[in-house]
């Protein structure tokens, strides 16, 4: 197995919390939250997908536009993230290009160093294992909407 193919191995395999969520989730469910001051479900749907798609473009060199509107000071959710459909394709998408922009890297790539204001100076093995917790950490959080959201 080449570095490259045991690193897609550890991200798929650590993206699965979040893909055996994805069936259970109906449209009834994109409001949900834990507290009423906190991000709805189809909120961290598109939240997801969207820093999925900021790695493969600024982190791992990927060329595509992203549209982040769940990012930065005018990210504000007020429901309007509802279109279950929609957020799936979206999740599926980033998905494909998070994983064409990583099958591109040659063996050695995993030990260069990417800098971004973010976090700051790191490897892209690193880096990778950045977006691999960063969407858990989402996906534990959407476990609980599922189970005591209201």
């Amino acid at each position: 197995m080449t570095k490259t193919e045991l690193m897609l191995s550890l991200w798929e395999e650590g993206r699965t919390r979040l893909a055996n969520l994805l069936s259970g989730i109906t449209a009834a469910d994109m409001p949900r939250k834990l507290h009423p001051k906190s991000n709805s479900l189809g909120w961290l749907l598109l939240h997801i997908g969207e820093v999925e798609q900021l790695f493969a473009k600024n982190v791992f060199g990927e060329p595509i536009e992203v549209r982040a509107s769940t990012i930065g000071p005018t990210a504000n959710d007020h429901g309007q993230f509802a279109d279950l459909g929609a957020l799936l394709a979206h999740l599926e998408h980033a998905r494909q290009v998070l994983r064409t922009a990583l099958e591109k890297h040659a063996d050695a790539d995993w030990e260069a160093y990417i800098e971004t204001k973010e976090f700051g100076r790191k490897t892209k093995a690193e880096a990778l294992a950045r977006i691999s917790t960063h969407t858990a950490w989402h996906a534990g959080q959407i476990s609980l909407i599922l189970k005591y959201g209201s």
